[in-house]
């Protein structure tokens, strides 16, 4: 439609009357018929433009322009001023009605399905949630729609030059809408009704953005009602959260702010009041429910959805800054901006308090059978799940933890005693987030130690340490990115560690029965038999049975739950074992099956102990066909 400033067709120059009239044939207040037709109804549109015509013509006609907001009356142009006023509350109702019944509708499918492509086009690749690690705490370890927002899939535009490529927007309004309601907004604000002009639109469009929040899932929630949800229910919630959040940014608030500059541009509105006022609500709306997160209470099991959350708006902020274009202190832009220098707080933080609680998770009951501890799976299943956000966090973490800042007076004890002595290595190659996650393993080995002492069997503290260790070594090098932070060096002092863990569960276990199998003081000397003391040989064949019975009732029931490690250990022990008891029963052998009842001396055959060596460290008792026994 033409400018306010065309020439009057209809309305002839200086027919004032005329254009009098055509205002007063559509006051909505004098004629119920006037109020309920539209003149901008999407059909004949000759009788729009001979209205607007007509406002110009009469606008034209009073030479003291009414200043913006509030307008001034002369007695000289009443009847024009008059008829102004009439006109502007028309095409104010007129404005309304374009805003509400000409609006585009979109399924938020679409929206999701073009915030996708948004992702891609910036990245290069999709975007998707981090999926989770195995395991998670346990035990001992356990420290958002569519109506009236925009335009179909087949109007999306590429961004104006201004833009990121992250965003798309769409079209919220027909173009000949879009162009007529620009027409209104001219007239409104040239006679000096911006103010209402304004208000009409930012009250229709913020009707639009509100519903396409709850068919989102943006909730309207207060900090404190963030804060006591429980950890399913809010982790849920920041998940949805994301969603919504790119999609709002990218393409809703894009979409807003390229309608609003369609209408608005170059018309005399300071500074964005027409976009400012439809979507700041929302977006303080929106970005509360991140601020909520980020100064909230501290656990290690938000740690992960945090990370995202950080990096959602990380990724979002130059898009923020292109949409929102102010700076100022009070900014949206700057709101965003505040939340991700806390949500970087908040993930130092808790960091930093998780390795606190696996130093200081106290020992409570030994976990049966000396397997891999709860708090052990926990621990490397999370910093497996660290390594995985290694971008995010090399950039965050950058001073290395400080071994000694770690204890506290309780640590300590009333007398002010040492922190315990704690093997932590630091190269000089090492990152300092590499240096936190050896600093983690350092006091689970730590605590570890604690929890063996638990074990009343040496041999069984032994075992433990072995199994624990072993999967934490398993843990690093089946992870690439871990193994490259942790360190080769660090790897092999911990492989070391279990083995040594492996020869100290075998020292204790079978030296005794070895024992059992030496020759001292079996030879007699002066004797009038063969030399060999058969009493003291009967005894060296019953202790080596109740010996090994023993070890086999009792470790059969202990578990190394590795397959390789647990053939290894067996294999090991057999190595030692069944050598010296062949050797022995060559030896001794005729002795005793020359007397009386061997078999209750010769128990076992060699291929009997290597049967009976198969039920070891399976978790469970024996069955009782498990052995062969030979005579």
């Amino acid at each position: 439609m033409d400018g306010c400033g065309g020439a009057a067709a209809g309305v002839a120059d200086g027919d004032l009357d005329a254009a009098e009239k055509m205002i007063m044939r559509w006051d909505s207040t004098a004629s119920s018929a006037s109020e309920e037709r539209m003149l901008f109804d999407g059909g004949d549109r000759s009788e729009a433009e001979r209205y607007l015509r007509a406002v110009d013509e009469i606008r034209r006609s009073i030479k003291d322009p009414v200043a913006v907001g509030s307008p001034r009356r002369s007695s000289s142009s009443s009847s024009s001023e008059n008829a102004i006023q009439i006109a502007m509350a028309r095409l104010e109702d007129e404005f309304r009605n374009l805003l509400l019944t000409r609006a585009n509708e979109i399924e938020v499918d679409t929206l999701v399905d073009l915030s996708s492509l948004s992702m891609s086009s910036a990245s290069g690749e999709g975007f998707g949630d981090l999926s989770d690690a195995e395991g998670g705490g346990g035990g001992e370890g356990e420290l958002y729609a569519s109506e009236s927002v925009g335009g179909s899939s087949s109007s999306i535009r590429r961004s104006s030059i201004r833009a990121t490529r992250s965003i798309r927007e769409i079209d919220l309004l027909p173009a000949d809408a879009v162009d007529d309601l620009r027409s209104i907004a001219e007239r409104m604000i040239a006679a000096g009704y911006g103010r209402e002009c304004v208000q009409v639109y930012a009250g229709a469009r913020k009707a639009a953005v509100d519903v396409c929040f709850r068919q989102l899932g943006v909730e309207k929630l207060s900090i404190g009602e963030v804060q006591r949800l429980e950890w399913d229910a809010l982790e849920a919630k920041i998940r949805r959260w994301i969603r919504a959040a790119r999609i709002c940014v990218r393409i809703v608030f894009a979409s807003e702010r390229r309608l609003c500059e369609r209408i608005f541009d170059g018309l005399g509105v300071a500074d964005d009041a027409p976009f400012t006022e439809t979507v700041k609500g929302a977006a303080i709306q929106l970005f509360g429910f991140a601020e909520a997160i980020s100064i909230g209470r501290r656990s290690p099991e938000k740690l992960f959805k945090i990370i995202d959350l950080h990096d959602t708006i990380s990724d979002l902020l130059p898009d923020v800054a292109v949409v929102f274009l102010s700076k100022s202190p009070e900014s949206i832009y700057t709101q965003a901006a505040e939340i991700l220098s806390r949500l970087a707080e908040a993930i130092r933080g808790i960091l930093s308090e998780f390795e606190n609680a696996v130093l200081r998770d106290p020992p409570k009951t030994p976990v049966p059978g000396g397997t891999i501890h709860p708090l052990t799976r926990y621990v490397m299943n999370y910093i497996s799940l660290i390594s995985d956000y290694k971008p995010t966090l090399i950039e965050l973490i950058v001073t290395r933890p400080s071994a000694s800042a770690r204890f506290s007076a309780d640590d300590l004890g009333a007398g002010g005693a040492a922190p315990p002595e704690l093997d932590f290595p630091e190269p000089d190659n090492q990152t300092p987030l590499g240096a936190h996650l050896v600093w983690i393993i350092v006091a689970l080995e730590h605590n570890l130690e604690s929890k063996a002492n638990l074990y009343k069997d040496n041999a069984l503290s032994h075992l433990f340490l072995m199994n624990n260790v072993h999967y934490i070594v398993h843990k690093v090098k089946g992870s690439p990115e871990l193994r490259e932070m942790i360190g080769d060096d660090y790897l092999r002092k911990l492989t070391g560690k279990f083995r040594l863990s492996a020869t100290s569960y075998q020292r204790a276990t079978w030296m005794k029965i070895l024992h059992c199998l030496r020759d001292e003081g079996i030879h007699v000397s002066g004797s009038f038999s063969s030399g060999i003391s058969k009493s003291t040989l009967r005894e060296r064949f019953k202790a080596f049975n109740a010996a090994f019975d023993e070890a086999h009732k009792t470790q059969a029931n202990w578990y190394v739950p590795d397959p390789q490690l647990r053939e290894e250990l067996r294999i090991s022990i057999s190595e030692k074992l069944l050598p010296a008891y062949r050797s022995f029963l060559g030896r001794f052998r005729q002795h005793i099956e020359n007397g009386r009842h061997p078999e209750l001396y010769i128990k076992y055959s060699v291929e009997d102990l290597e049967i009976s060596l198969s039920d070891f460290f399976e978790g469970c008792t024996p069955s009782l066909h498990s052995r062969r026994r030979s005579h």
